[in-house]
């Protein structure tokens, strides 16, 4: 275990570059002659047993600092930064009005006591219109976001850099990638814990569809037709509906770039789940945020990374065959106090699709227990 612990250190010695430290291969032809000495001798053993204990992980999981904090665009990465920046604008604001959302509960089962008051089918309808119209903004933001996420899954991928490249290459993009990741799943705890939303959106349906039986016109300010609320209704029905709307963006922009490699964009989550581990791992990494909060949006970002992959991916995160090295991202989180990571944890076991596929094995299924 103290290699483990010991690797990143060793890594974060070299310059920020995906590739090997060449400077490791020097001792080369020592080791093959007699005259090298004992001390070739021990950096041969040292290095055939980190790469004995790390494997593969060695070889693919790049490490190098993605600057969450401080990061702006270059200008070759200006007209996509810009366009994502417009939406990413009002995520905050979105986030705010959900936190605060009450519901109309109170009115509701006044009304639905007493269907014969007037006054009260009066109150309950007043309460819940403006309820519809911030439900209906919530929805046409996820729309802009799968467009602002298809921009930037274009410029990640795009050739001739590999996903590694372009992340280490245009931190900008990557920063607001990560911060689409993590107002999805700030949007999606706090849809989950709030009933209110889909039992007022189901009561102004009821109501509606009354009214038309009856031929009653109600005035309204919700400005809801029949066509978007039968869409925002699959939305609010999903338990995470933005996780929904990234993976199906994801999955449709890998169908409609069949020049692409799937692997292109496989990689790209990955490669940033990868260097969010790998920077809540590090101490030298860890130690140039300047903020706790920046390490828990580098929580949020792997986590949320790692279930879109597990969407995304044919086969998903857990298997043995996937780039995302589960144990030791869980190993992460369960590090850490457990008030920050618990949502987190349950992010995992309850929001990702492959968990429970025989592919998994039973020692990452017992680490989410």
């Amino acid at each position: 275990m103290a290699k483990l612990v010991w690797l990143p250190i060793f890594l974060e010695q070299r310059s920020d570059s995906t590739k090997p430290d060449l400077r490791a291969n020097e001792v080369t032809p020592g080791i093959s002659s007699p005259a090298a000495g004992p001390r070739a001798e021990v950096g041969r053993r040292v290095m055939g047993n980190l790469i004995k204990v790390l494997g593969k992980d060695l070889e693919n999981c790049p490490h190098f600092f993605l600057d969450f904090e401080n990061a702006q665009p270059t200008e070759a990465e200006t007209v996509v930064w810009n366009q994502v920046n417009s939406v990413l604008e009002e995520a905050q604001g979105i986030l705010a009005e959900l936190q605060s959302y009450r519901g109309a509960g109170q009115e509701i089962r006044q009304a639905i006591q007493n269907p014969s008051d007037v006054h009260l089918q009066e109150e309950a309808w007043r309460a819940v219109c403006p309820l519809v119209a911030k439900l209906k903004r919530f929805y046409e933001f996820s729309l802009r976001l799968e467009n602002a996420l298809h921009s930037l899954l274009e410029a990640l991928t795009s050739p001739p850099y590999a996903p590694t490249q372009h992340l280490e290459r245009e931190q900008a993009l990557a920063k607001q990638f990560a911060e689409i990741l993590h107002f999805t799943l700030s949007f999606d705890e706090l849809k989950m814990t709030n009933p209110a939303i889909q039992n007022d959106f189901s009561y102004y349906r009821r109501t509606v569809s009354r009214n038309r039986l009856n031929n009653f016109q109600v005035d309204s300010d919700c400005d809801v037709n029949n066509e978007m609320a039968n869409r925002m209704s699959l939305f609010y029905a999903d338990a995470t509906p933005m996780l929904k709307t990234l993976s199906n963006a994801t999955t449709k922009f890998v169908s409609e770039n069949k020049s692409l490699p799937i692997e292109d964009t496989t990689d790209c989550l990955s490669t940033m789940a990868c260097v969010c581990r790998v920077m809540l791992e590090t101490p030298g990494y860890r130690s140039r945020f300047t903020s706790t909060e920046t390490l828990l949006f580098c929580m949020r970002v792997m986590v949320g990374v790692i279930i879109l992959y597990d969407h995304v991916h044919p086969v998903g995160a857990f298997a043995k065959t996937s780039k995302i090295d589960m144990k030791g991202c869980i190993k992460v989180l369960k590090d850490q106090p457990s008030t920050s990571t618990e949502g987190l944890l349950n992010a995992l076991r309850y929001t990702t699709r492959h968990l429970h596929d025989e592919t998994t094995s039973k020692q990452i299924r017992a680490l989410l227990q």
